[in-house]
């Protein structure tokens, strides 16, 4: 592995990735593993599987804590994972990162039973990201290129929180993430 950018995903996948995911019975790692297989699984496209594998980075380069919500602080780790992400990849990766927590007020907006399937964490963490969209919101939201990739990825992430799941490790989603950089 050359390239630097990914031996540094790759290390804060498998060196700092430890932390509990909220109040799942899951941790980070295990948590974007999850995501990155189901989006391989349904035969996503590069670009999405990265950032099934990355939409939580921003939880990684912070130092709020493995749970601030908990705290009642809102982390912005979507802003903070699509800056880090930000001149390594392309908007196809960045854009669903950045809008996947927007997704999640999307759906709840969106689908009568989308709230009901959030986990007890994702409730909390969105009382303090706004609450279910806006009728003006929505409309904003469907508008945006990315948005349907941010949808699928929300759905990914409410879905990858299994305990004891085996999935392949970090490495092997490394050459979906190779493919999506950018050059330097």
């Amino acid at each position: 592995m050359t390239d630097q950018r990914l031996r540094h995903i790759a290390d804060l996948l498998t060196l700092k990735a430890d932390g509990q995911y909220g109040l799942n019975a899951v941790n980070q790692r295990q948590h974007a593993l999850q995501a990155a297989w189901l989006a391989e699984r349904q035969g996503c496209p590069d670009a999405l599987i990265t950032a099934s594998l990355l939409h939580d980075i921003g939880h990684l380069v912070h130092d709020l804590g493995d749970n601030p919500a908990e705290a009642g602080v809102d982390d912005l780790h979507e802003e903070r994972g699509h800056t880090f992400l930000s001149g390594m990849f392309g908007p196809e990766v960045t854009e669903p990162v950045r809008l996947h927590v927007a997704a999640k007020r999307y759906l709840c907006a969106t689908e009568a039973n989308y709230f009901g399937k959030l986990s007890t964490d994702s409730v909390l963490s969105l009382s303090l990201q706004g609450g279910p969209m806006s009728a003006e919101e929505v409309a904003a939201f469907d508008a945006l290129p990315q948005a349907a990739a941010a949808v699928q990825l929300r759905r990914f992430d409410e879905q990858a929180k299994v305990r004891a799941l085996e999935t392949p490790p970090v490495e092997y989603f490394l050459p979906y993430v190779a493919r999506c950089l950018v050059p330097e």
